[in-house]
C-alpha cells in the first residue's frame, strides 16, 4: 500500500525576551500589522495540519495584541535558558497524528510560502531538512517525528544546530535561491528589515 501523505505542523518560535532590543520584537510594527502577525499569517497561508506558537517573554502583551487564532499557544516559562526550551515545549503540544514539524522563527517574516513547499518536497526521508540559501543555512527547518525525543533533550540557543551537525549527511540540505531571510535581534536588524521590505 502507498504511504499516506505526511502530515506536518507549523511550529512558530516567538518566546524570546528581546534582551538585545530592549522591547518586545514580536510587537514591532511591520507591514500592515506587527512583526509576529506576518509570521503567523505565513503559517496560516500554508495547509498545515496543526499550528503551534511558543511564547515566553512578554507573553501577556503578545496575546493581548496579536491574533493567535488557529494556533495552539504554548507558554515557555524557561525562555531565558535559550531557544531549545521553546522547541521542547512546543514539540510537547504536537498532536500524535502529526509526522513532523516545520520550524519558523517569529522574528523572520521574510520566509516565503514557496520556500516551505520546496523544503518539504526536497526532504525525502531525512530526519531533518534545512534550507540551503545562497549565503548559508536558514529556516525553515523540518523535523521528523523520529527526532522529537532528541529534540526534547536539547539545551541552549544552538541546540538544534548542534543536532544538525551531529547528524551530518543524514540531514537534507534543500537548495533555495536567495539570501537567508533577515531576523531581528537588534534595532539595526529591524531597521535593515524595514528597508528591505520597502525596497
Amino acid at each position: 500500500m502507498p504511504r499516506p501523505e505526511a502530515r506536518f505542523a507549523a511550529l512558530v518560535l516567538a518566546a524570546g525576551g528581546s534582551s538585545r532590543l530592549g522591547s518586545p520584537k514580536q510587537l514591532l510594527p511591520y507591514g500592515d500589522g506587527l512583526l509576529l502577525d506576518a509570521v503567523l499569517d505565513l503559517a496560516r497561508g500554508f495547509p498545515f495540519e496543526q499550528r503551534v506558537l511558543a511564547l515566553g517573554g512578554y507573553a501577556d502583551e503578545v496575546r493581548d495584541r496579536v491574533d493567535t487564532t488557529g494556533f495552539d499557544v504554548v507558554i515557555n516559562e524557561e525562555y531565558t535558558s535559550g531557544c531549545s526550551s521553546s522547541i521542547s515545549a512546543a514539540i510537547g503540544a504536537v498532536r500524535d497524528d502529526i509526522d513532523g514539524v516545520v520550524m519558523l522563527l517569529g522574528d523572520q517574516p521574510g520566509v516565503r510560502r514557496e520556500t516551505i513547499a520546496e523544503v518539504l518536497a526536497g526532504r525525502g526521508n531525512a530526519p531533518i531538512a534545512v534550507t540551503r540559501y545562497d549565503d548559508g543555512i536558514g529556516h525553515p527547518f523540518v523535523l521528523a517525528r523520529s527526532t522529537f525525543p532528541a529534540v526534547a533533550l536539547l539545551r541552549g540557543d544552538r541546540g538544534v544546530w548542534k543536532l544538525i551537525d551531529r547528524l551530518g549527511t543524514a540531514v537534507a540540505r534543500v537548495r533555495v535561491a536567495g539570501p537567508v531571510p533577515r531576523d531581528v535581534d537588534t534595532l539595526a536588524d529591524y531597521e535593515a528589515l524595514q528597508r528591505a521590505a520597502s525596497s
